[in-house]
């Protein structure tokens, strides 16, 4: 079995003193991943498609990177990829091409655990005359019962839109099920993948979903976003780019195309994954081979977790926001206020201990007004990596101790 210090070792911004347990906001990559993007910049950083071999080897690029997504999410055979800068331009482009494709009338779900990038450009639809159906939670827990859900359908809902598990609150959904639920009645759904997929391995063909959305630069990649949509999905809508392109394949959706620097972070990304799985190789990897790397990651967060959550648990006058349990039904994002120091002031401190987290509404704005959290400093947030050790997280504890006897 591999060891965190053989995986730390894969991440140079680790060797340095800062301690990352604000994953959440974007992960840490790896050497292969910078070095494939360097590589790519100085060597084959030229437009694709033109007729002489830096660009057919830049193309195949682009090309392979599409195909490597679409298998690590699981979609293969099912559905495509597109690939953009963010998850908020991927789905505000998503709204775009169904605003042209509902009618005045069909209604949308939305939860209230949301982030905004697939709660907002959802929203804006309204002004075609759809209409708007928040998905409530429990104030006191954050949790949106699918009982709740139930209640919301019509013979008009057309659309929900569900984080998997929200970026503030930590905690796991069951995406099978709502999903089933939405296809009872006759919906789609929009999931948002992004705090779920940096822990756990992502299988959109089991769960049935129709539109599945993460970003790259929160699973150890550049600074993009993925979206994953079902063939029927894709078919019956269209892309917003250039006229003369066809709509065929998901370039369609790729306002200015994808960057072919990233690209080839994202396939480098297969090499770090065969040797967390410990297959040696160059090809492209199998799916088997992204499961065994992506539980094997998930294994080590388990007791780092766990940690983080009893180490909370033991400070006085502290209020986990979400689920204050460890395991399976929750990943290592854990927020939290305290009844008498304010998040930034509980920043201020650990900024001076070289401890980066953060403190805000981490963009689930509506999620923090429906538990009456102010959105000015919001909640104080850790969120760790399989990378990060029980020792840093303990450090952390330490220093929120400290701060709460000054």
């Amino acid at each position: 079995m591999i060891t965190t210090d053989a995986i730390r070792a894969c991440f140079p911004a680790l060797a340095g003193p800062t301690i990352y347990l604000e994953n959440a906001g974007g992960s840490q990559v790896p050497r292969v991943v910078a070095d494939a993007m360097h590589e790519y910049m100085t060597g084959t950083y030229v437009q694709l498609g033109a007729p002489y071999d830096v660009s057919r080897r830049s193309t195949e690029v682009v090309d392979q990177a599409h195909i490597w997504i679409n298998r690590f999410m699981g979609g293969e055979e099912v559905g495509e990829v597109a690939l953009g800068p963010s998850c908020t331009q991927l789905v505000t482009m998503l709204a775009e091409c169904y605003s042209r494709h509902l009618r005045p009338g069909d209604e949308i779900i939305f939860c209230q655990t949301a982030h905004e990038a697939n709660y907002g450009p959802w929203l804006k639809l309204e002004r075609f005359g759809l209409v708007i159906n928040p998905w409530p939670i429990d104030p006191e827990t954050g949790v949106a019962s699918l009982e709740a859900l139930r209640s919301l359908f019509t013979a008009r809902t057309r659309l929900v839109c569900f984080p998997h598990v929200s970026n503030l609150l930590g905690e796991v959904v069951d995406v099978a099920a709502i999903t089933q639920l939405a296809h009872e009645h006759g919906a789609e759904v929009v999931v948002d993948g992004v705090a779920f997929a940096p822990h756990r391995l992502m299988d959109v063909r089991a769960w049935g979903v129709d539109w599945y959305i993460y970003s790259t630069y929160k699973v150890f990649g550049p600074h993009m976003a993925a979206l994953f949509g079902r063939h029927e999905a894709w078919e019956k809508l269209e892309g917003p780019n250039h006229f003369f392109i066809p709509n065929q394949g998901t370039y369609k959706f790729e306002l200015g195309g994808a960057s072919h620097e990233g690209c080839a972070g994202l396939l480098a990304l297969g090499d770090y994954l065969r040797f967390v799985a410990g297959e040696p190789g160059e090809a492209m990897p199998e799916r088997s081979t992204v499961a065994t790397a992506m539980n094997r990651l998930a294994a080590m967060e388990l007791p780092v977790q766990q940690a983080l959550i009893q180490g909370l648990r033991r400070l006085p006058g502290i209020r986990i926001v979400g689920p204050d349990s460890f395991g399976p039904e929750r990943v290592p994002t854990v927020s939290f206020l305290h009844n008498r120091l304010s998040p930034a002031e509980i920043c201020a401190h650990t900024d001076a201990a070289g401890i980066g987290i953060r403190y805000g509404h981490m963009y689930a704005y509506r999620l923090c007004l429906a538990m009456g959290i102010g959105v000015e400093e919001g909640v104080v947030r850790v969120s760790a990596a399989h990378y990060n050790t029980v020792d840093e997280v303990e450090r952390l504890i330490g220093v929120f101790r400290g701060a709460m006897r000054a």
